[in-house]
């Protein structure tokens, strides 16, 4: 995780950091292995990252959350006050951040939780899966120790909050120890970050009684299974296959480009008659834009002068490297090239060809809805008995039915070539067509806007007793 941590951040001095303090003699030599470039403080570190590892993971959030899945429940007040949870709770932000973050570290942890001075409702939150300590029974979890670091904490001291979630309850710790230690078990009431907890646990302990049997947080992994633990739950990283030594030859080929240019900005090769000496210690100078000289002494036909030099640049070349690194790191990650802005011939294309190119991220796209698709209805039902159970909702909370879409929005023109060729068939009504240019109009103004249609056109059914002679 933390080498996937480091391609992710895009941070040249966390790569050279990683790959400096943890070298591994049977791989090849890293660009951001090489110690020359950091030890001379006279030169400039001119290595070049492209932050591809970042934009994979942000295309898998993209294609899972882009369009927030639908979350439906049967009781409508239930279903009302639901929207109204992941609405103020901003579930699609968190889930978009937590599905990119996944991508990248193989999976990550969803949590309810809650805080009454800050909001009247539980609260969905991401945890980072290299600060999280799964405990799994048969495959499916049944605890998880959530730790982090607290403020104040130095090199000789350091404080630690560990927080494990288990069915019916949720214990909270507070440690002292060193950067290699965890130390010793303290009050909470020790820190100034977890003494607001000590009114919020029992009496007879340290945890919070959630009186349910479900989990208060769960795990989805990315994809499964971990090639390098076939027997763990834990999901593998987008970067898994692995691709780093296409990371590192994308920032190797990009940083050979800038070196081309560097090179190739032209340089003026002058005699030494040529230069102004300005005085002892100051050495000498070149005016290049000087239009009057002095006479000097150099024989007219010795073919000695001012000399540009100035080399080639290897655009080609450099260019169709790094597509080509680029697109074989992006098939490797399960996704296709059409979703990082690669056209192919760059000749116009039907919507049919577009959806034949993007197959392959729509496959990945099915594959990870369906790890979220679990956690995420098991999340909200919580959400919904704690909204019950501590707030008070008069709602009769459910596990709901979570649907992905497609992953793909489809154009004005695809949607009125598909509406088209239902009608031709007959196979659809009015009310559906209206409702598919329409999704989140409700029933009565579909029935309006059918009304009005059917008016217009003259379609409406006659008055059966319009013409009747009264």
């Amino acid at each position: 995780m933390r080498i996937d941590d480091a391609w992710y951040s895009g941070d040249r001095r966390r790569l050279a950091r990683i790959y400096s303090n943890h070298p591994r003699p049977t791989e090849r030599r890293r660009l951001w292995e090489r110690k020359s470039f950091q030890h001379r403080l006279d030169r400039r570190d001119h290595r070049l990252h492209v932050p591809l590892a970042g934009d994979i993971a942000s295309t898998s959030a993209d294609l899972l959350f882009a369009d927030m899945p639908t979350i439906t429940v049967e009781d409508q007040a239930t279903q009302d006050r639901l929207d109204q949870l992941l609405d103020e709770g901003r579930v699609q932000q968190v889930s978009l951040g937590a599905a990119e973050q996944a991508a990248a570290l193989s999976g990550v942890f969803l949590r309810v939780t809650w805080d009454r001075d800050l909001a009247p409702r539980p609260l969905l939150t991401v945890m980072q899966p290299d600060g999280a300590v799964p405990e799994w029974r048969f495959g499916l979890l049944r605890a998880v120790n959530f730790w982090r670091e607290l403020d104040n904490s130095t090199q000789s001291t350091v404080w630690r909050h560990f927080e494990r979630h288990e069915s019916g309850r949720i214990v909270h710790a507070l440690y002292q120890g060193t950067g290699e230690n965890v130390g010793r078990r303290v009050p909470l009431t020790e820190h100034p970050d977890t003494a607001d907890l000590v009114d919020s646990i029992d009496a007879e302990g340290d945890s919070i009684t959630t009186g349910m049997q479900q989990l208060t947080a769960a795990y989805v992994p990315n994809m499964l299974p971990n090639r390098l633990h076939r027997s763990s739950p834990v999901g593998r990283s987008d970067y898994a296959a692995p691709i780093y030594d296409l990371f590192d030859s994308l920032d190797e080929t990009w940083t050979s480009w800038m070196r081309d240019i560097r090179l190739a900005r032209a340089h003026l090769i002058v005699p030494d008659g040529y230069m102004r000496n300005e005085g002892a210690g100051r050495g000498a100078s070149f005016d290049d834009d000087r239009e009057v000289w002095h006479s000097l002494k150099i024989p007219p036909n010795d073919g000695v002068g001012i000399t540009l030099n100035q080399f080639d640049i290897r655009v080609e070349e450099h260019s169709r490297t790094a597509e080509a690194i680029t697109l074989q790191a992006a098939q490797a990650a399960g996704y296709s090239p059409q979703s990082f802005g690669f056209d192919g011939d760059g000749q116009p294309v039907t919507a049919t060809e577009v959806d034949s190119r993007a197959a392959r991220s729509m496959v990945t796209h099915r594959k990870k809805a369906g790890y979220w698709q679990h956690a995420i209805a098991d999340m909200v039902h919580v959400l919904l008995l704690l909204d019950a159970q501590l707030f008070g909702s008069r709602i009769t909370p459910d596990r709901p039915r979570v649907e992905f879409g497609d992953g793909v929005a489809e154009s004005a023109e695809q949607t009125a070539t598909t509406l088209g060729l239902l009608n031709r068939a007959d196979a659809v009504s009015a009310a559906t067509k209206v409702k598919i240019l329409n999704p989140t109009w409700d029933d009565t103004t579909v029935q309006a806007k059918v009304a009005a249609i059917l008016a217009e056109t003259g379609a409406a059914a006659p008055d059966p007793v319009g013409s009747f002679p009264m």
